[in-house]
């Protein structure tokens, strides 16, 4: 097992995710950045079957963002009958480097700022081939 992932390294790496899981930020990464960790504990990967529907989904939209991803094993049972155990995984190498990476601020919109308030030129159309042919 490699270096743990902590809290901090993990919120960050949701924060500068490329979709930004959602457009999630401070409070909410860390919330969910603090859920995912309690289920993983110290270890690489857990099984699927600890998972209630709303988790399985935060943790998709997660494999969404290249934060987890997902393995199968395939056993047979005693009966001949073939069993299936879903798990998930940090995507180690990805977190480490989103985690790293600067974050992106958002750009805010103003409440002022509108599209309509801006230069008329944008909405007027100029003749094929440039200006002014």
């Amino acid at each position: 097992m490699e270096g743990v992932i902590t809290y901090e390294e993990f919120t960050r790496a949701i924060v500068n995710s490329p979709r930004h899981v959602g457009e999630m930020q401070g409070d909410e990464a860390a919330q969910v950045a603090r859920n995912v960790l309690n289920f993983f504990g110290y270890y690489d990967r857990i099984i699927d079957n600890v998972l209630d529907p709303e988790t399985r989904n935060m943790f998709y939209m997660l494999e969404d963002a290249s934060l987890l991803t997902t393995e199968r094993e395939e056993t047979t049972l005693y009966d001949g009958r073939e069993w299936r155990v879903h798990y998930w995984l940090f995507r180690r190498d990805r977190i480490a480097a989103l985690a790293e990476a600067p974050a992106e601020p958002l750009r805010k919109v103003e409440e002022e700022e509108s599209v309509y308030e801006m230069d008329d030129s944008i909405w007027e159309r100029s003749a094929p081939g440039g200006e002014g042919e």
